[in-house]
């Protein structure tokens, strides 16, 4: 008999371990401390995966798979993996523990001592629910000076025939990223996303976290995601129907009030099991066959699933676990309260945690161009930073989230991940939203107890990292202004922006 442990991320019929079930054999699912409070995850977050978890467990009792189920609040519950694992061996003796690779290099170091713990077989399959393996991705990466992005996606463009045409890309070329980076027009309203209702399950499960989880951050309601395969479907239809033909004009676009805008918010489904790559890719790409969204829209859709989401996740397991020590900037300054409050007077960043507050989610532009650009300019502790967005965002698991926040957001690897950093002053959030009209600072002042902070705290940055970053030769514009900027100049941006750390480390409001 096996023991067939599914994890809270692994909610897949189809999931390699699942494949391995016969009569006879018992599925292993359980809620745990140690998971669920390694960091403190937003209530939201928490809600989804129990939930999920749960309604995943149903479906396999219907389809006659006897499942051993450990609730959160069970009184014999051992508050880890191990431990409800070392529980149901004592209990059913079997002759072997089957388990599919998890998403964390954390828990699979872990589950390599299993087998001499447990004195029972360990079989850890492979997580085939990605398009690229980890080993073919280490392949691809072999002999490359730099690891990007955009060739990586061209090869499984290539290989899975995606967008394709018997003479090369479909439209002539492989990105229309350029096509994708329209302002927000003036009245411009997102359609709904789609909303699930409460079921009992559901409902029980947020009582729980209400009960369980009281000091962690986010608000548990209102609570509209799916947390079955059904509902994760029908919400990948909406956005196909409804959102994706504005999808790539507006992907960029950040408007207040408008936290869902055009993006699709599949992401948590795609991380936890509920969908898989390739039909969100193929129902993307049906769309622009049949006329009804644009290639601009839909190949830049298909390239954050086929391109981002693998090449994340490849070069974190060939990184790690070096990767997170990483810290190319030295940076070393606190996570201000305020991206736990979003008691600030910056109003982009006010608009958007209060948003990851409410939600446990921001779209991507407001978490690498608000929220991390204020973090990579205020030289904030990577380890603060990753550990905040790995715990305040439903789809957040550290496979997907470091390599994002690590490389793209702080450049703490040096440039393993993005050519240069992601760093911006005032004038592209006034570009790319309309948060700047609602703001108690100016963002035409660049210096001056009025000023956007973002400005000065921009060129500060530039300065202070001159000898890391001025061989850069994305920057080599960049660096052309500050060398013609005047010693009076320069000497403000730092004494302001030298004002405005020391107000964040003391917690004033800024």
């Amino acid at each position: 008999m096996k023991l067939i442990l599914v994890l809270g991320d692994q909610l897949t019929r189809s999931l390699s371990s699942l494949r391995q079930f016969q009569d006879g054999d018992v599925v292993l699912m359980a809620e745990v401390r140690e998971e669920a409070r390694y960091v403190k995850h937003h209530k939201k977050k928490i809600a989804f995966v129990f939930s999920s978890m749960r309604h995943f467990a149903e479906q396999l009792r219907e389809e006659g798979l006897p499942v051993l189920y450990t609730r959160y609040d069970d009184a014999d519950n051992q508050g880890s993996l191990f431990g409800e694992v070392q529980r149901a061996a004592v209990r059913l003796k079997p002759d072997e523990l089957v388990v599919t690779t998890p998403g964390e290099y954390r828990l699979t170091s872990e589950m390599q001592t299993w087998e001499e713990r447990l004195k029972v077989p360990v079989a850890v399959l492979d997580d085939d629910r990605f398009l690229s393996s980890p080993e073919e991705f280490a392949d691809w990466a072999k002999g490359r000076k730099q690891l990007r992005m955009e060739y990586f996606y061209r090869e499984m463009r290539k290989r899975y025939s995606i967008l394709m045409e018997p003479d090369g890309p479909s439209g002539g070329r492989w990105n229309f990223d350029a096509d994708n980076r329209k302002p927000p027009a003036t009245g411009l309203i997102a359609p709904n996303p789609y909303s699930f209702p409460l079921d009992d399950i559901t409902q029980e499960v947020m009582d729980l976290v209400e009960r369980e989880f009281a000091d962690h951050f986010g608000d548990i309601y209102p609570f509209n995601y799916a947390v079955t395969r059904e509902g994760a479907v029908a919400a990948l239809d909406m956005f196909i129907q409804e959102r994706l033909p504005q999808f790539g004009d507006w992907q960029d676009a950040m408007v207040q009030d408008e936290p869902w805008m055009f993006h699709s918010h599949l992401a948590l489904y795609l991380n936890c099991g509920m969908l898989n790559p390739m039909e969100c890719i193929q129902k993307a790409e049906q769309a622009y066959r049949q006329g009804t969204a644009p290639l601009n829209a839909v190949e830049g859709f298909i390239r954050q699933i086929l391109g981002w989401r693998e090449f994340v996740r490849g070069l974190y397991w060939i990184q790690m676990p070096q990767y997170k020590e990483m810290n190319f900037f030295d940076a070393t300054r606190d996570l201000p309260e305020f991206y736990w409050t979003a008691e600030t007077r910056m109003n982009c960043l006010r608009q958007t945690v209060s948003e990851t507050k409410r939600n446990a989610y921001a779209h991507h532009i407001q978490r690498l161009m608000v929220l991390g650009n204020f973090a990579l300019l205020a030289g904030l502790d990577p380890d603060q930073v990753n550990e905040w967005y790995l715990l305040v965002y439903a789809d957040a698991y550290e496979w997907v989230e470091l390599p994002n926040v690590h490389g793209m957001v702080l450049f703490a690897d040096g440039g393993l991940l993005a050519s240069k950093p992601y760093a911006a002053s005032g004038a592209y959030i006034k570009k790319m939203s309309n948060y700047c009209d609602g703001c108690s600072y100016k963002v035409s002042a660049k210096n001056g107890p009025k000023a956007c902070p973002f400005n000065y705290l921009y060129w500060d940055f530039i300065d202070r990292n001159a000898e890391k970053l001025r061989g850069n030769p994305r920057m080599g514009f960049v660096f052309k202004t500050l060398d013609r900027m005047s010693g009076d100049k320069l000497q403000s941006v730092r004494d302001d922006s030298q004002g405005f750390l020391r107000a964040l480390e003391t917690n004033e409001k800024v």
